[in-house]
């Protein structure tokens, strides 16, 4: 069962007949990037399909970390942190945010030689990561039994409740201004002269200056349907809660090869089996599948390659439409992906081995989610040129939470042409 979201109170019935900037999608980085532009005083209306974080927003792990991203990410996740940091006072609610540091045990040789070349890559940006000896494991880990060769550690590294976090986040945004509506699927963009000036969805239209797009992985299609193409492809994972565990007092979050945990703030804990994924083959894997075999080349061991019904229901949902169709996303107002059990008894199993204190552990809830790969697993925050007044903020690779706030910052820093917070160009659209 998905995780219980905080309820958003106060969303809009109606469509308005305009407003300055649409947001389509309704989870974390929409919704921040709503924030942002109410605090800066423009008109906002956010469109959900479904239900607003119904989705990835909720299900994800909860971890912000920089540990192990790519050179040109760290500072998006830098960035973040910060934000994160000043969140609670920011929504005016408790996000759950906590800077109790990550660590990503290493089992092998060649595992402890990634991480060395890793903290070589970010040396000079000083992010305090460092390698920890089994003896220093124990230290911030204790009583575990695990053979371990070391591991990479980042003490700034942290997490936060994804089931309370973007439900606040949009509580805020609608106190300063902002219109959220549910069950509203956009169907496609309204252009003048090449350039976008509204919003077709299934309730009518809406009129606007610029629009964000920032629907997770249904927004390859959203785009196809437009004939811009946006390669990702979709990955399942499966997580879930113990009951609580008052006393295992572990607040540190690790990710070991073939498990991963942290602490809830009600004293449980979130984890799945961090090396294993599934894969369910699409019609995009024919299409676009060759610009994945680097990364199918590095994530081969975990993921789980499988031909099943999701095949058929992914292609019955159509790839065209037109405005006055009902749309994919009508179809599916909120995605469930299937839970693999073994995977997460399996972690469980593993963590056990390991750290004895989890032998008591039981499984309260358990969920799937989905999560859109692109080919360099970074996202896209970028303008589309292609269609003047198009953003996009996409394809987060699994990343989305943890680096919502600058993302969502970032995203509204290029809709409405102001200095944006970081350099984007690692996030450009034309890198595709």
């Amino acid at each position: 069962m998905a995780p219980i979201i905080k309820p958003i109170v106060n969303l809009a019935t109606e469509l308005p007949k305009k407003t300055t900037v649409v947001i389509i999608g309704g989870g974390i980085v929409g919704l921040t990037a709503a924030l942002t532009l109410t605090e800066r005083g423009v008109p906002v209306v956010v469109l959900e399909k479904g239900r607003f974080v119904g989705e990835q927003s909720s299900r994800n792990l909860g971890w912000v970390r920089k540990t192990s991203r790519a050179e040109n990410d760290v500072p998006l996740a830098v960035e973040s942190d910060r934000l994160w940091a000043g969140m609670n006072e920011r929504v005016g609610a408790d996000v759950g945010y906590r800077q109790s540091g990550i660590m990503f045990l290493g089992k092998t040789d060649t595992d402890i030689a990634g991480y060395e070349n890793w903290l070589k890559s970010i040396d000079h940006l000083k992010l305090g990561s460092k390698l920890l000896t089994p003896s220093q494991i124990d230290e911030l880990v204790p009583n575990g039994i695990g053979d371990w060769k070391g591991a990479l550690y980042t003490p700034s590294d942290g997490r936060a409740e994804p089931e309370l976090a973007a439900s606040a986040i949009a509580n805020a945004a609608q106190r300063k201004g902002a219109i959220l509506i549910e069950n509203c699927s956009a169907r496609t963009l309204m252009t003048t002269a090449g350039r976008v000036s509204g919003v077709i969805t299934e309730h009518g239209e809406i009129q606007c200056d610029n629009v964000l797009l920032a629907s997770g992985a249904w927004s390859r299609r959203f785009l196809g349907n437009m004939g811009i193409h946006f390669p990702t492809l979709p990955l399942f994972l499966s997580v879930f809660k113990t009951k609580p565990l008052p006393h295992i007092p572990i607040d540190i979050a690790v990710g070991a090869p073939n498990f991963s945990f942290r602490k809830h703030i009600d004293g449980s804990f979130i984890m799945m089996q961090r090396g294993a994924l599934d894969a369910p083959l699409t019609i995009d894997h024919l299409k676009i599948g060759t610009q994945f075999l680097g990364a199918l080349k590095h994530g081969k061991d975990m993921m789980h390659i499988r031909l099943n019904s999701f095949f058929i229901e992914d292609w019955k949902l159509g790839r065209r439409w037109s405005k006055d169709e009902i749309s994919p996303f009508e179809k599916v107002r909120t995605f469930n992906p299937p839970i693999n059990q073994s995977f997460n008894q399996d972690a469980l199993n593993n963590l056990r081995q390991a750290w004895p204190v989890f032998q008591d552990a039981e499984i309260e809830n358990e969920w799937g989610g989905a999560i859109d790969v692109t080919p360099d697993s970074n996202p896209v925050i970028a303008n589309i040129d292609a269609v003047p007044g198009l953003t996009v903020a996409i394809g987060f690779s699994g990343h989305g939470f943890g680096t919502s706030p600058a993302a969502g910052q970032l995203a509204a820093d290029l809709v409405m042409g102001t200095t944006p917070l970081i350099d984007p160009a690692p996030y450009r659209f034309s890198r595709f």
